[in-house]
């Protein structure tokens, strides 16, 4: 999932319950969120925590990556630059 741009207080818990509703629809092996080009807000990085939990919480593993290539490159086999891990099953 791809954040395009920062979030504010009036849309982080709208945006975290979008990604909960997504990881339950689809229950993904994996979830990488790609933060904004420019630093995330506070409103942006509470989202992301609040999604993080969620997903350790039902065992998906969590990765969290910064501005990276295009969907497109990473469609030919280049995957996003991991920052952060969380909820990983092979421990």
């Amino acid at each position: 999932m791809r954040i395009h741009q920062n979030l504010d207080v009036t849309n982080r818990a709208a945006a975290a319950l979008q990604i909960e509703a997504l990881v339950h629809a689809h229950r993904p092996a994996e979830v990488t969120v790609e933060l904004p080009a420019s630093e995330p807000s506070p409103a942006t990085l509470s989202a992301v925590a609040r999604a993080r939990r969620m997903c350790q919480s039902i065992g998906v593993p969590f990765g969290l990556t910064g501005p990276g290539a295009p969907l497109a490159d990473r469609d030919a086999g280049q995957a996003p630059q991991r920052l952060e891990f969380g909820a990983r099953r092979d421990h």
